[in-house]
C-alpha cells in the first residue's frame, strides 16, 4: 500500500476483526514475510505502509487465527493447526517434545501458512481476517474508537481510513493543501498541519549489527508536524492524544516537543521501547533537523517559541538527546522572529 491514493477499512463486526485495504496483493515474498516474524517483504520505501513487518504479529495479542486474503490467492495461520503440526513432529523427537513441554504449548503461529480464500471486499485489493478471543473484542472496540487521525501524517501511502464498528463508520481522510501543510478530517472536523519531512539512507555499516530483515531496510523518512491555525501559527496538539515518539507506531518514549514526531527509530522486543545506539544517534540529529525544518517553516511570530525546547523538562534519555539537539541547531541557525 504505497500509493498516495491508499484506502483503508478496519471492521469489528461482533468477535470478527477485519482490515482491508488497497494496494499491491499478496505475493510469494509477501507470505515469506508473514511467515517469518517482523521480517516484511516490503524493503527500501521509506513511504511503505506495513515495510516494519510487525502488523501480523500484534494481532496475535487478541486472536489465535489469521487469515489473509487477496486477489492474487490467500494464506492462513492456525496456533491450533500448527499445535498439531508440532505435536506430531515432536513424537518423533525427543528434543522437540522437551521444547514443546517447555514452552507450555505455545507455537509460533506464523512460522506454518495454509492456503486460504482469495476473495475479497469489492474495491480493495487484501484483507486481513481476525476472529477474536473470547473477552477480547472490548478492548479492541476501544483501540479503534481511539484511533488517532494523526496516524495520517506519518503514512503517506494512505490517504483514507474507514472505521467501521458494529455498522457505526468513522472517516478519517487526509489531502494535501500545498506549501507543506495537510489537512487531516475527523468524520467532519478537519484539522490542518504544517508539515516537514527529510528523506535518506543509512550507512549500511551503521546497520551491522541489527537483524537482517533491518539492514535491508536502509531508507528513512522523519516526519515533524505542528497543527496550525488559519493564520498558520502554532497550536496546541488535540488532547488527549499521548505525547510521544512514534517509531512509526506510538512508542512508550515521551517527547516533552508540542510535535508530532515520527522516525523510524529501532525498537526493543518489546517494540515500546527505543535501543541506544549509533542507528537512534543518526535519527536523533535527523529529528532535530527536521524540527528546525518545522520551526522555520511557520510565520515569524512570537508562537514559534512554543517549539522551543525547554531545559530539565525532558521526560526520558531520547526525550533530553532530541531536546538538546534541537537547542543546538536552533541556537546555531537564524530562525527567530525580527520583532522577538
Amino acid at each position: 500500500m504505497a500509493t498516495a491514493t491508499g484506502r483503508l477499512r478496519l471492521e469489528l463486526r461482533g468477535d470478527l476483526l477485519t482490515a482491508a485495504n488497497t494496494g499491491a496483493p499478496l505475493d510469494a515474498d509477501g507470505v515469506e514475510g508473514l511467515a517469518t516474524l517482523r521480517a516484511s517483504a516490503k524493503r527500501d520505501d521509506a513511504a511503505s505502509v506495513g515495510r516494519y513487518g510487525v502488523g501480523s504479529a500484534a494481532v496475535l495479542a487478541v486472536g489465535d487465527e489469521l487469515e489473509v486474503r487477496s486477489r492474487a490467492g490467500g494464506v492462513r495461520s492456525s496456533a491450533a493447526g500448527t499445535r498439531a503440526e508440532v505435536a506430531a513432529a515432536a513424537g518423533a523427537s525427543a528434543g522437540l517434545a522437551a521444547e514443546l513441554a517447555r514452552r507450555d504449548g505455545a507455537v509460533p503461529v506464523l512460522r506454518l501458512p495454509w492456503p486460504a480464500p482469495d476473495d475479497v471486499p469489492e474495491g480493495f485489493d487484501t484483507e486481513v481476517r481476525l476472529p477474536l478471543r473470547p473477552g477480547a473484542a472490548a478492548g479492541v472496540r476501544s483501540a479503534l474508537g481511539g484511533l488517532d487521525p494523526a496516524l495520517l501524517l506519518a503514512l503517506d501511502g494512505l490517504e483514507r481510513v474507514e472505521v467501521v464498528v458494529d455498522g457505526a463508520v468513522r472517516v478519517l481522510a487526509r489531502a494535501d493543501a500545498g506549501d507543506g501543510r495537510v489537512v487531516l478530517d475527523d468524520a467532519g472536523t478537519a484539522t490542518t498541519w504544517r508539515v516537514a519531512r527529510r528523506d535518506g539512507e543509512l550507512p549500511a555499516e551503521l546497520l551491522a549489527g541489527r537483524p537482517v530483515e533491518e539492514r535491508g531496510r536502509r531508507a528513512w523518512r522523519v516526519v515533524c508536524a505542528v497543527p496550525v491555525d488559519d493564520d498558520g501559527q502554532p497550536v496546541p496538539l488535540p488532547v488527549p492524544v499521548p505525547q510521544v515518539v512514534h517509531a512509526p507506531t506510538p512508542s512508550d518514549e515521551p517527547l516533552s516537543l508540542p510535535v508530532r514526531l515520527v522516525a523510524p527509530f529501532p525498537l526493543g522486543p518489546d517494540r515500546r521501547h527505543v535501543l541506544p545506539g549509533p542507528v537512534t544517534d543518526t535519527l536523533v540529529a535527523v529529528a532535530a533537523g527536521t524540527v528546525l525544518d518545522l520551526v522555520r517553516s511557520l510565520p515569524a511570530d512570537p508562537s514559534a517559541l512554543a517549539l522551543v525546547p525547554r531545559p530539565g523538562r525532558a521526560g526520558a534519555a531520547l526525550d533530553a538527546a532530541i531536546g538538546t539537539a534541537v537547542l543546538d541547531l536552533l541556537r546555531a541557525s537564524a530562525w527567530l522572529p525580527g520583532d522577538v
